[in-house]
């Protein structure tokens, strides 16, 4: 089933089952001449079928459909090679096409989790959504800078870059038609994972300058990547910022009880999840927990109030 947004432009709800997120929107914009898909669902029968039913009720012809893609993550990239043709271009950013078509970033994603105290277990990695879901081919990317247009009917979409959920997040604005296309980067019901696995970055940093960028537009209706459609675009920004702000300060008390990993950290946390305890949790929500410890006390170190210690192969982190 598809709803209809605005004229030529559609939203196909396509599912992924066991995910917390329960579905990804993923947005259809249909003309005469050429077709768009922003998003498009993991790469797995269920997500296939209900992308297939609902181009079929839209009676969208994929030979001449052009694919968008907000970032890198499988629940919007998995069926690019299911869905792009000879003749479709595959949009994407730089920055997150070559994560996508690169294969040898888990290994070292799974080292740095177990300095921070993340189980050495290569069970995190083989129930990880990106590496169960993802993109199997090599894509032939189609790359899109900040600043850039699409144009599709009676819509003029810019690319607005806003790394922090990814390296290479982008957004697409129409300023006429005040919508943004938002992607996992402001999302109505959720906070957006900030997650880090690495000491060379400093996502949440550009995340919030992301989240500063977003807020000087004049917005009327943000299309967001999970649930449901939301119009006060600036109220969301500044409780997105308090949930970070208030994340912050709940690492810096846990770590008043001395010097401890990310993991340890991530443990003495309240999440939103419907577990009551962190030993319920699965390996996979431990995993996105312990990245999104790691990107708060990263940030955290570049405010000068939170210092590591490597000196041996476990990393630590204390306060200054």
């Amino acid at each position: 089933m598809f709803e209809t947004i605005q004229p030529g432009l559609f939203r196909l709800e396509i599912p992924l089952p066991g995910n917390p997120l329960k579905a990804v929107n993923s947005y259809v914009f249909k003309t005469p001449e050429r077709n768009l898909i922003v998003d498009t669902g993991m790469n797995r029968p269920e997500c296939l079928d209900a992308m297939m039913t609902g181009l079929r009720e839209l009676d969208i012809d994929l030979s001449k459909t052009d694919l968008f893609i907000t970032h890198m993550h499988a629940d919007h990239s998995g069926l690019i090679s299911h869905l792009a043709t000879e003749t479709s271009r595959v949009f994407c950013s730089q920055k997150d096409a070559d994560i996508i078509n690169s294969k040898d970033d888990w290994r070292d994603m799974l080292v740095f989790a177990n300095r921070s105290g993340f189980p050495q277990d290569e069970e995190a990695i083989k129930q990880h959504p990106g590496f169960k879901y993802g993109v199997r081919e090599i894509i032939d990317f189609t790359i899109m800078e900040d600043g850039d247009l699409v144009s599709i009917g009676e819509y003029d979409f810019q690319c607005v870059w806003t790394p922090g959920h990814t390296p290479g997040h982008l957004c697409l604005y129409d300023r006429d038609k005040r919508i943004l296309i938002s992607g996992d980067h402001i999302l109505g019901k959720i906070t957006p994972n900030i997650s880090l696995f690495a000491d060379d970055s400093n996502p949440l940093n550009d995340y919030l300058d992301s989240l500063a960028k977003i807020y000087s537009l004049e917005i009327d209706l943000v299309l967001p990547a999970h649930r449901k459609f939301f119009t006060n675009c600036q109220a969301r920004i500044d409780q997105l910022r308090q949930h970070h702000h208030n994340r912050a300060n709940a690492i810096m008390t846990v770590l008043q009880k001395g010097p401890q990993n990310a993991f340890s950290i991530a443990s003495q946390l309240k999440w939103d999840l419907s577990y009551e305890h962190w030993d319920q949790f699965p390996i996979s929500q431990k995993w996105f927990a312990t990245g999104e410890v790691i990107s708060h006390l990263k940030y955290l170190e570049g405010m000068g109030k939170v210092k590591q210690d490597k000196s041996s192969f476990e990393i630590w982190y204390s306060l200054y």
